[in-house]
């Protein structure tokens, strides 16, 4: 679907690409060798039985119905998400058994559209405007912006996994992750790119792929020798950053210390909307598609405000024009306490605090919620007119909420979609290539195919091979 454009910068991989690719396996034959006769290496990736391939939650459909709704409360708590689906269906949807998994399937459909949404109104506005801001290329803004905040959720799942014990599960995550991402995620944005065929520059184009190419070639040759060393994960640091140095030196090179117009992030109309149907349509085939389109549309008017009501309460507007003087103080007083939320593992928020009161320890959420909420206050108070411009704190706020609502909806999709194919009983093999394989790319997906939709296929394509590689 893309097609390339003929660059002279072209010549600026090829040496540095060489160059990197033969030290870095140069590197890598050589410590190999060296540590060949190391009998106790420094972390040892222990295989997983094979016996347990789904969580025991799927054991719930060969217990007596009455067994059920106790066992999925105590079994089925999803790990780091917040509705327990297999609960909601055994235990308070029991009594509507023609009901129950219809809902299940409109929570999902629901998810799927909040998921759309925040990627379209708050994570694609809020890298285009910072990139903007930051006065980045796409090709940067891919690399740092995109990549960090789509990476980050598969980083944390991955460390998470290796902290409790599934450590070839975790690397296994971050292979299957950039496969599905320079894959599907590739092919979706090309596909449903507004401009297309649209046009890539190849030496960029050449430079992201090898640079995954070389970053998964080595977590292969960590994967098949079953052993992990210290100068291996740091070289892997190391190669991402050479990376983004090569990034920035290539644009600099290009443009020569000058801005280029064509080269910088375009803002693209955010609330601007193409007619579906147009009263001149002719056909029966364009009359029928008029219909479905107003038929989902009034469907989607069911969901809105719920909707836009918890992206206005989570995510801040990046956009100036957008401003709310009380969502802007509902964000100072919401955002912090889901901050704490999503870094849970790896917070204690019940830890004790002296706070105010010499005598009285109160848990960390509560002097987090306190704080942001007299902060709140008196930013409602005092802020009665809209900023003239867009603001820089804005839309970094914008930028990290809209990566932590995306990452935890993904999640709760994810539970939900698991959830239904445990209860219709489908075979392990078939979830485990659908719901397991996706994990946290969903997000990916939805916010590069967003950021295509919105008139940059050029940074969400340079952004899936740099998602991949972080």
């Amino acid at each position: 679907m893309a097609s390339f454009s003929s660059h002279s910068a072209l010549k600026l991989i090829c040496v540095p690409a060489v160059l990197l690719s033969s030290a870095f396996i140069f590197l890598l034959y050589i410590f190999s060798y060296s540590y060949a006769s190391d009998p106790i290496p420094r972390r040892l990736i222990q295989s997983i039985s094979s016996s347990h391939p789904l969580p025991p939650c799927s054991a719930v459909l060969r217990l007596p119905p009455a067994d059920r709704c106790s066992f999925s409360r105590s079994n089925c708590a999803p790990s780091g998400g917040i509705f327990n689906y297999s609960a909601l269906y055994f235990c308070h949807l029991s009594s509507l058994s023609l009901l129950s998994l219809p809902a299940l399937f409109v929570v999902l459909i629901f998810l799927f559209y909040l998921l759309a949404r925040a990627a379209s109104d708050r994570f694609s506005p809020a890298v285009s405007l910072l990139s903007f801001r930051l006065r980045l290329s796409p090709s940067m803004a891919a690399v740092t912006l995109l990549a960090l905040g789509n990476g980050a959720p598969d980083l944390f799942a991955s460390v998470a996994a290796l902290h409790t014990g599934h450590d070839r599960t975790g690397l296994a995550a971050v292979v299957s992750a950039g496969a599905f991402v320079s894959a599907f995620v590739v092919g979706a944005v090309a596909t449903l790119a507004p401009i297309s065929p649209f046009a890539l520059e190849p030496a960029p184009f050449i430079r992201d792929v090898f640079f995954y190419l070389l970053a998964t070639s080595a977590m292969f040759y960590i994967y098949l020798t079953a052993e992990i060393f210290l100068w291996q994960a740091i070289g892997l640091i190391i190669l991402y950053v050479l990376f983004v140095g090569l990034v920035f030196w290539m644009d600099s090179r290009i443009e020569k210390g000058e801005v280029k117009e064509e080269e910088m992030m375009k803002l693209p109309e955010w609330n601007s909307q193409v007619p579906v149907c147009d009263s001149g349509d002719a056909g029966k085939s364009n009359d029928s598609r008029c219909r479905i389109s107003e038929l989902l549309r009034k469907v989607t008017l069911v969901w809105e405000v719920p909707a836009t009501t918890l992206l206005n309460f989570a995510v801040p507007s990046p956009s100036a024009a957008d401003w709310s003087r009380f969502y802007a103080a509902a964000n100072i007083a919401f955002c912090p306490i889901m901050l704490l939320y999503y870094f849970s593992s790896y917070i204690t928020t019940d830890s004790r605090f002296v706070f105010i009161i010499p005598w009285a320890r109160f848990p960390l959420w509560s002097i987090v919620l306190f704080v942001s909420i007299f902060l709140a206050t008196i930013h409602f108070i005092v802020e009665k007119e809209p900023p003239q411009i867009d603001q820089t704190p804005t839309l970094v706020s914008a930028f990290a909420m809209s990566v932590v609502l995306i990452s935890t909806l993904a999640g709760e999709l994810l539970n939900c979609l698991f959830t239904i194919g445990s209860i219709m009983n489908l075979p392990p093999a078939i979830l485990g290539l659908t719901v397991l394989a996706w994990g946290n790319s969903v997000g990916d997906l939805v916010a590069d195919v967003a950021l295509a939709r919105a008139g940059q296929p050029a940074i969400a394509m340079a952004g899936c091979f740099a998602e991949a590689s972080i």
